[in-house]
C-alpha cells in the first residue's frame, strides 16, 4: 500500500511572530510540525497530520512543509484562519510564546478525517505539544491516538506551553493520560519541573516508566540529554556552540530520536546504540541552536559536524 509504514506527526503548524531586527517575521513554526521538517531532512517518509487553513499564512506553512520534503497526504484543508504564536526571545535565547488558537483550522481535528492506522499502518506515531492540551482537539487525538497504539509505537512530547493552559493540575493531568500509551516521551528538564515542581527529574522518569513507556528521553539544555529505561540511566554531553535561538532544538532532538527507533528498534535497542543516538540528537540540536528560528540540520551537516 502506497502509505504504509511511513511516520506519522500529529499536532500543529503555525505561525510564529518572531522580532528579527526592530521588526515582526512571521515564521511557519509548531513543535509538530518542526519536528516533522527535521524528520523529512533526515531523509524519514514523514506524513504530517494537521488542519492546515486557506488563509496567506496556511498556504504560506504548506508551502515550508513542502519544500522541507514533509508529506501532507493526511492533512485537512479548511476556510478557519492560522494559529498565530507571538515570539518573544529573552538574553538567553530561550523562546516564550501568547498563542490565538481559538477557533482555528489548526485545532480542528475529527474522526472523520484523522487517517485510519488499520488501513495504513504508520511505522511510528509521533504526536504532543498544544494538540495534546487544547479542547476539544486532545480528546479526539487521545481516543484516535489509542487506536493507532494498537498498530505503532507512540513518541509523545509534551513540550509544555504554560500560556495555553495554566492549570497546573489539569495540565498534568492531561499529559499522564498521554503518557499511559505511549511507548516513549521525549520532554524537557523545564517541561517536569514545570509539571512536577521540586522533584527529581530521575524520579518522574521512573514514575512514568510504571506508567507505561519503555524509554524516558530529557533534554537538560546545556548539560545535555538524559535517557532512562528500567535499572538504566544514560547520558550524552551537550556540544558547545554560539546559541542563537532554542527554537525547535527539542523537536530536532525527538526527530533524531524517532530516526535511531526505526534504525535499531525499540526492543531490541542496546545500551551502546542508545548512547550512539543520544550523542547523535546532541550534535543535531547544537546545530539548530547555533542558528535562527526552526533550521534543523540534515543527515550530511549532522555526519560532517566536527566536535
Amino acid at each position: 500500500m502506497k502509505f504504509t509504514n511511513q511516520v506519522w506527526v500529529c499536532g500543529e503548524v503555525l505561525i510564529d511572530l518572531i522580532p528579527i531586527n526592530d521588526r515582526i517575521q512571521p515564521i511557519v513554526g509548531g513543535g509538530p510540525a518542526n519536528t516533522a521538517k527535521a524528520l523529512a531532512k533526515l531523509d524519514v517518509q514523514t506524513q504530517f497530520i494537521d488542519g492546515i487553513s486557506t488563509d496567506e499564512y496556511g498556504q504560506l506553512a504548506t508551502e515550508h512543509l513542502i519544500k522541507a520534503g514533509v508529506l501532507l497526504d493526511f492533512v485537512k484543508y479548511m476556510d478557519k484562519p492560522t494559529c498565530l504564536a507571538t515570539v518573544l526571545i529573552d538574553k538567553n535565547g530561550s523562546a516564550k510564546y501568547n498563542f490565538e488558537f481559538d477557533q482555528t483550522a489548526t485545532f480542528e481535528f475529527a474522526h472523520s478525517w484523522l487517517p485510519d492506522p488499520a488501513i495504513y499502518r504508520p511505522a511510528l506515531l509521533h504526536i504532543g505539544t498544544l494538540v495534546a492540551v487544547i479542547e476539544p482537539a486532545s480528546s479526539v487525538l487521545f481516543t484516535w491516538a489509542t487506536k493507532v497504539s494498537k498498530y505503532a509505537p507512540i513518541v509523545f512530547d509534551p513540550n509544555i506551553r504554560p500560556e495555553a493552559n495554566r492549570d497546573r493540575k489539569k495540565y498534568l493531568d492531561n499529559v499522564e493520560r498521554w503518557v499511559s500509551i505511549s511507548t516513549v516521551i521525549k520532554a524537557s528538564d523545564d517541561d517536569i519541573s514545570w509539571l512536577y515542581p521540586g522533584v527529581e527529574i530521575e524520579v518522574v522518569a521512573n514514575n512514568w516508566l510504571d506508567i507505561g513507556p519503555e524509554l524516558i528521553v530529557v533534554t537538560l539544555g546545556k548539560k545535555g540529554i538524559m535517557s532512562f529505561r528500567k535499572n538504566e540511566i544514560i547520558r550524552a554531553d551537550a556540544i558547545e556552540v554560539a546559541v542563537i535561538d532554542t527554537v525547535a532544538a527539542g523537536d530536532t532532538v525527538g526527530a533524531v530520536l524517532v530516526e535511531g527507533i526505526l534504525k535499531y528498534g525499540l526492543s531490541e535497542l542496546s545500551k551502546k546504540q542508545l548512547e550512539l543516538i543520544l550523542e547523535r540528537a546532541s550534535k543535531a540540536a547544537s546545530i539548530t541552536v547555533s542558528r535562527s528560528g526552526a533550521q534543523p540540520p540534515n543527515k550530511h551537516e549532522i555526519e560532517k559536524f566536527l566536535i
